[in-house]
């Protein structure tokens, strides 16, 4: 949201999480901002059709993932074919799951880093965007090397986004090409 060229195509934040500090900084900005209940679904489908309900109502084109920590169904995932970004704490496909950064300090890894994908129906799988290292220091415990994760989050997603809202990502297989020229499309996220 703090991104200048991607701050303004949002439209829409949903989380899963009632006190998600996203939902407090998109009201901040007058951005629609909306919980949806999984306590109030009876499975994963329902509550995805809900999610996908709020995606449709605000003529979302492109989602954008970022701390939502639940599996899309394949109605969702559908829906939004190759125009669904998630960003994930670990170089995919090492590590994946709600534990990238405890994970890769229990293997003891020297790199581990930033994964932005595409969404399919398997869980951190997707098409591989882009990919930045960051290195785990000796000293570095679950809090300091997700500050350094973050800043490379940071960095990265809103590069992949406009890349993916201005047309500019072609998919060929699992190998994700990022064009130079965007072809604008105006896309709302």
């Amino acid at each position: 949201m703090d991104d200048p060229v991607v701050g303004p195509w949002i439209v829409l934040v949903v989380s899963d999480r009632r006190e998600a500090g996203a939902l407090e900084r998109a009201r901040a900005r007058g951005v629609p901002a909306v919980w949806v209940d999984p306590g109030a679904h009876p499975d994963r489908a329902s509550f995805d059709r809900a999610v996908l309900a709020e995606l449709r109502a605000h003529d979302v084109g492109v989602v954008a993932m970022a701390g939502f920590m639940r599996i899309l169904g394949p109605e969702l995932v559908r829906a939004y074919e190759g125009r669904i970004l998630n960003l994930h704490p670990a170089l995919l496909p090492a590590f994946p799951g709600a534990h990238g950064v405890r994970d890769a300090l229990a293997w003891g890894v020297k790199v581990t880093g930033v994964t932005v994908h595409l969404v399919d129906e398997e869980l951190d799988h997707g098409p591989i965007v882009a990919q930045e290292a960051v290195p785990v220091l000796p000293d570095d415990d679950p809090a300091s090397l997700e500050e350094r994760i973050h800043e490379a989050e940071h960095r990265m997603y809103p590069k992949a986004l406009r890349a993916l809202v201005e047309g500019r990502l072609r998919i060929e297989g699992r190998v994700v090409r990022v064009l130079d020229e965007p072809a604008r499309t105006g896309t709302r996220t």
